[in-house]
């Protein structure tokens, strides 16, 4: 495996979020962290990030404990992360937004260019000097994963992609996951959609007020009605 979750409590000051999350992402999954909203999803991307340390617990990648270091540091050791609000810089072109966040790779093999993303997303090309602010939302979204790929991140962190996407866009972003998986990439996909993250996985872990409540493969998932219900349902 490439990141190995021990026992993570997280708090904001003196609200407590996560309690004592584990989780394992092997090279070249796509693994979904799935649960209502607020039950600690996004917490639990921060954490690994280092936005929101852990308070205690073990947060370890390829074998080396990054629990506790600075967010950037953990983006040079190839770690990516794509927020749910995207963040994009809205006075920036397309191009700028993702002219910033080029970095060179420290692997062998083909690094992330403007080109190679264009490819991966088209409907990009044609506005990259349109400014952020004036992009959709789809938009938005496809920018804010360009721009992390820029980067050359080994693991993308996703926090609901398809948060607030027509049901066209929310395909389209899971067609590019699945391109992204192809190209060796690992994932770990934080959503509240379930029917959108399982079918792009291979695994699945469900949280419920901080602590995980289901693990299994995505084909268990599926046919485990009870476990939706419990955990997913309105």
């Amino acid at each position: 495996m490439i990141l190995k979750v021990s026992s993570i409590y997280t708090s904001y000051g003196l609200s407590q979020v996560l309690f004592g999350v584990s989780l394992e992402v092997d090279k070249g999954e796509v693994v979904s962290l799935l649960g209502r909203n607020g039950v600690g999803k996004t917490t639990t991307l921060r954490s690994i990030m280092g936005l929101t340390p852990p308070r205690s617990g073990s947060i370890q990648w390829k074998g080396e404990e990054i629990a506790g270091k600075p967010s950037y540091k953990i983006a040079r050791l190839g770690i990516g992360f794509v927020p749910e609000d995207r963040r994009i810089f809205s006075d920036l072109t397309v191009w700028e937004n993702l002219d910033v966040a080029i970095k060179s790779s420290r692997k062998n093999g083909n690094p992330w260019s403007m080109e190679r993303v264009f490819e991966l997303f088209p409907a990009l090309k044609p506005i990259q000097n349109r400014r952020g602010g004036f992009l959709s939302g789809g938009e938005q979204q496809m920018l804010t994963i360009a721009r992390t790929l820029m980067g050359n991140p080994e693991l993308l962190l996703l926090d609901e992609p398809s948060e607030g996407l027509a049901p066209i866009v929310v395909q389209q972003v899971g067609e590019q996951i699945m391109k992204l998986r192809q190209e060796g990439i690992t994932i770990l996909l934080c959503e509240q959609n379930a029917r959108f993250s399982v079918d792009l996985s291979d695994r699945v872990y469900i949280l419920e007020k901080g602590e995980v409540r289901y693990q299994g493969t995505a084909a268990e998932f599926l046919k485990d009605e009870k476990a939706y219900k419990t955990y997913l349902a309105l």
